[in-house]
């Protein structure tokens, strides 16, 4: 009676610890919050581009046409909408002698796949997102710059959308290696701050 007695009672704690488990892991995403609206992009925002053999902290190729006094950092303005796919996002920039601007499209330019609605999502003061649909054109190009890739994928140094805010202050980034072309396994890092509205 012993044995019995004691593997059930083993069996009803383990059964608590199992539901205690499930609880504490839903309990973020049950206060996950997808912000819908506007995310001005406004001084302190930048674009660089990490060199194949680099990593998040550099190096970083040097854009001579950059106003910035360090011309590793392009600085970037505009505004990008969660919610909705936008033309344009960043308003021109020249980089090696061709202005790019960026975008997000129901599918993708680069791959012709289809990409998701792009999210800014918050849980307390972090934010989290999908950029899939964020592209480049320059140069009579297109490279996908999204986080993650159109497909879920983050191929290579591709690392998810992080970021945090305060208020309406918020700052998030992310960087997105790209795939073919000119600057094939060079890596966008991409660092947007600003305030966000509804």
């Amino acid at each position: 009676m012993r044995t019995t007695f004691s593997r059930r009672a083993l069996g009803a704690a383990l059964a608590v610890t199992a539901a205690a488990a499930v609880t504490a892991v839903a309990t973020p995403a049950a206060n996950a919050d997808t912000l819908t609206g506007t995310f001005s992009i406004d001084s302190g925002s930048y674009f660089r581009m990490i060199l194949p053999s680099g990593t998040a902290s550099g190096p970083f190729l040097a854009n001579g046409n950059s106003t910035n006094s360090d011309k590793t950092i392009t600085p970037l303005s505009g505004s990008l909408t969660s919610g909705s796919y936008q033309g344009q996002v960043t308003a021109a920039r020249t980089f090696f002698g061709s202005d790019f601007v960026t975008s997000t499209k129901a599918t993708d330019p680069q791959t012709g796949s289809a990409t998701a609605v792009p999210t800014i999502t918050r849980n307390g003061s972090s934010l989290s997102g999908d950029l899939s649909a964020f592209g480049v054109a320059w140069n009579g190009q297109v490279f996908n710059q999204g986080a993650p890739k159109p497909g879920g994928g983050l191929p290579g140094k591709t690392s998810r959308v992080t970021g945090t805010i305060n208020g309406s202050n918020y700052s998030i980034t992310w960087t997105s290696q790209i795939v073919g072309g000119p600057f094939n396994n060079f890596t966008g890092l991409w660092h947007l701050t600003g305030t966000y509205s509804k």
